[in-house]
C-alpha cells in the first residue's frame, strides 16, 4: 500500500514538474520528492504490508 501511495506522490511530483505548476511555498516538488522517498522506505521496511494479516488468518484456521 505504501508503495502505490509513494507511486502516486512520485507521478504527481512529476506532472507538477513537467507542467511548472507551484502548490506555494510549502508543497514543491522536492516536498512530494521526499515525501515518494519517505513512503518507499517504510514499505521497504515493511510498514503498511499486509502479509501480517495473512499470516494471521492462516494461524487461525
Amino acid at each position: 500500500m505504501m508503495a502505490i501511495i509513494a507511486a502516486v506522490a512520485f507521478g504527481l511530483a512529476l506532472i507538477l514538474d513537467l507542467a511548472k505548476v507551484a502548490l506555494g511555498d510549502v508543497i514543491t516538488v522536492n516536498t512530494l520528492v521526499v515525501l515518494g522517498l519517505l513512503l518507499l522506505a517504510l514499505h521497504l521496511a515493511g510498514i503498511g504490508s499486509s502479509s501480517r494479516s495473512w499470516s494471521w488468518r492462516r494461524a487461525r484456521r
